[in-house]
């Protein structure tokens, strides 16, 4: 991506139309970890969100979605621009916190669209971020490194929108590559790309399940992370995250916490452990055991994190015991959303099918699912 960057970086007095792609993305394993100084390990995939952009000669910013048929526009001088709980308060995330940084975008036009489904775990808003940084960077002849937008977007979803996430979903967006996962250290932002066997395939399942309260409880579950690591920092010297604690250090001195928040702990330290083990069984192509530790890694979201639902549940449920399955789980924040399944290639199109009659005859509702590879990085496509 940082290539594309440079080619960005040769702006034009013009007001030509230039096309910017972001990936959506689908996590493997590492759930609940990213914001606690964990390990993640997902993977871009081929839904993306697309934004055409062209300047503008005053300071506005027009923005129109396809997917809602709505226009709205703002002033990037407008020092009172603020959220206000609607889509375009991702755009506008990026835009002020570009603007905060200084690199003064200029006004634009932007056309948004996308196939990646809003409230599905799959990081829409992500992509939506990404995917206007590069064009507003763009259209204002600047470069970024690639690691710098992905901090910003994350901050602007943090700040501006009010979610605090964590720093996988803009980093993969700006880092994918085909075929290969991802092992991020969220502390360092170290990574390695790890291979994918061309014989099996990512298959995301929709529940089409939204509940309403997915933000207030993803924002619940990090404040308890939080209390169990000032708990913890009192007593087990160098401790600054969850990422710094054992399942050994938790028995000893965790005792104390309130039942809740010695579970949410003990979902993410043992996440932790099972990514690692995970990008070994990947490097090795283990897919046995990358399986059972996605089946172990639902089970802990399920029960410790307590932020799976019925729905997500039965998904991973029906889909286990099919052909070709090595393992199942929820992924993304939870409450709704998608499940991923590692299924061998040669199964996805009759496991698909399988699943969808499944799940429609147990719930009346059906299922979108998509079939997968791993993804390329953003950048801009050129026409």
């Amino acid at each position: 991506m940082a290539e594309n960057f440079e080619l960005n970086s040769r702006i034009e007095n013009s007001s030509r139309v230039r096309l910017f792609r972001a990936p959506g993305r689908v996590n493997l394993i590492g759930e609940h970890t990213d914001y606690n100084d964990g390990f993640v390990m997902p993977a871009a995939i081929d839904l993306c969100t697309w934004v055409k952009a062209s300047p503008r000669t005053d300071r506005m910013v027009s923005v129109f979605s396809e997917t809602f048929g709505e226009r709205i526009e703002f002033n990037l001088d407008d020092p009172g621009l603020a959220a206000r709980d609607h889509w375009s308060d991702y755009v506008a995330g990026v835009a002020v916190n570009l603007e905060r940084a200084g690199w003064k975008p200029r006004g634009a036009n932007l056309n948004i669209c996308g196939t990646i489904p809003i409230g599905a775990g799959l990081s829409s808003s992500a992509a939506i971020e990404v995917a206007t940084g590069l064009a507003l960077l763009a259209n204002s002849a600047h470069a970024v490194d690639c690691v710098e937008l992905a901090k910003l977007c994350q901050h602007a979803e943090n700040e501006f929108v009010g979610i605090r996430c964590g720093i996988m979903d803009q980093f993969v967006s700006c880092h994918g590559r085909e075929g290969k996962a991802l092992l991020l250290d969220c502390r360092s932002l170290e990574f390695q790309y790890l291979p994918i066997n061309s014989d099996v395939r990512l298959v995301i399942c929709n529940t089409m399940v939204k509940h309403e309260l997915a933000a207030s409880e993803y924002n619940q579950r990090r404040a308890e992370c939080e209390a169990g690591v000032q708990h913890l920092a009192q007593r087990i010297r160098g401790v600054r995250a969850l990422r710094d604690v054992t399942e050994r250090d938790l028995e000893l001195h965790g005792t104390r916490l309130p039942e809740p928040v010695y579970r949410r702990c003990r979902h993410v330290i043992s996440e932790n452990t099972r990514v690692i083990k995970a990008a070994a069984a990947l490097e090795q192509g283990n897919l046995d055991d990358f399986g059972k530790l996605m089946n172990e890694s639902h089970l802990s979201l399920r029960d410790d994190y307590e932020v799976s639902c019925p729905e997500l549940d039965l998904m991973v449920e029906l889909a286990r015991p099919m052909p070709g399955v090595f393992g199942a789980r929820m992924t993304g924040g939870g409450f709704g959303g998608c499940t991923i399944n590692l299924v061998k290639a040669e199964h996805a199109d009759e496991f698909r099918s399988a699943l969808r009659q499944h799940y429609l005859e147990a719930t009346g509702v059906a299922p979108e699912i998509y079939v997968s590879g791993a993804a390329a990085a953003a950048g801009e496509v050129f026409q």
